[in-house]
């Protein structure tokens, strides 16, 4: 189906509650997609988010993969057609049986059926590869930490997780940079917001100093009113300012600074929290990590999450 005929689909498909917010989170491997998706079905709760990732949707399992000439990057690598069309039927309310990709083993296991909630977030390599797929989505999200750090979290990871020795990793780095450039970084330009999380440049924090981040804020989607953090002169946890992107359009950038005490960050957060009217405490799962809590991550994932209630 046309990305145009998709959107003609969703708008025509009755009130707003009988279709499900859909947000895409877009990034390399390792460039921590996981982790804000995990926060936010947190938050939002399990009955009302529906997570999955468009990475099981691999042609080959990791066997098949040492003898071809690609990476799982290349959407030849990826069944493109079949995660178009699923993400189409998510769009519009509707079932999949979703293929699974176990990244334990490197193994193709037995289908899931998905059934979609009021919101679903779709997270993975290939999410906003075409313009079919991006026709899908409601609020799109593309991050961007420094390589250095990407390579370091994904060394971290997948000897950790998935059995592979530091070598072997910084080895298949290296034969996936040249189709992440090709396939995986053009997906930022398409992105409505771009996350990067790392240190300030400027500044020399101690090393445990919990990474900062910055989002670019493209005016493609309505973003959140800010004015009730931005605007006060003790609060140090944010700030905003104009900036040109990698197209020379002029974006905001916001930076949420990782070196604030605890207490200015949960300031802001609360505050952003009372911004959205909800009748609930302020998640205690927002900003976690596998070693700990980010201020940076929460304010983030509550960001996103502002921006999902305002579409649903």
């Amino acid at each position: 189906m046309p990305d145009k005929a998709i959107r003609i689909s969703r708008a025509g498909s009755g009130q707003p509650a009988q279709r499900p917010v859909m947000l895409a989170i877009a990034g390399d491997s390792a460039a921590g997609k996981t982790t804000l998706t995990r926060g936010l079905v947190q938050a939002l709760g399990a009955d009302q988010a529906t997570a999955i990732c468009v990475d099981d949707y691999h042609r080959f399992d990791r066997e098949e993969r040492k003898g071809l000439p690609f990476t799982p990057l290349h959407p030849d690598c990826n069944y493109m057609s079949i995660m178009e069309q699923h993400l189409q039927l998510l769009a519009t309310g509707q079932p999949i049986l979703k293929p699974v990709y176990d990244h334990a083993t490197g193994q193709l296991t037995r289908p899931q059926l998905v059934e979609p909630c009021r919101y679903v977030i779709v997270e993975g390599l290939l999410p906003l590869h075409s313009k079919l797929a991006r026709a899908c989505f409601d609020v799109t999200v593309f991050l961007d930490p420094p390589e250095e750090i990407r390579r370091e979290w994904k060394v971290r990871r997948d000897t950790a997780k998935r059995g592979y020795s530091p070598e072997q990793v910084q080895a298949e780095i290296e034969r996936r940079e040249a189709e992440s450039i090709a396939h995986i970084v053009p997906q930022r330009a398409h992105a409505d917001i771009v996350v990067r999380f790392a240190p300030i440049a400027t500044r020399q924090d101690p090393p445990d100093t919990p990474l900062s981040a910055e989002l670019l804020l493209r005016p493609t989607i309505h973003h959140p009113d800010l004015s009730g953090v931005l605007g006060d002169d003790d609060q140090h946890a944010l700030h905003l300012k104009l900036v040109r992107d990698e197209m020379g359009r002029p974006v905001d950038a916001l930076h949420v600074h990782g070196y604030v005490s605890r207490t200015e960050s949960e300031a802001a957060q609360q505050t952003i929290w009372d911004g959205l009217g909800v009748d609930a405490p302020l998640p205690t799962t927002l900003g976690l990590l596998d070693d700990g809590r980010s201020g940076p991550l929460a304010i983030t994932q509550l960001l996103l999450l502002c921006n999902l209630l305002a579409v649903g």
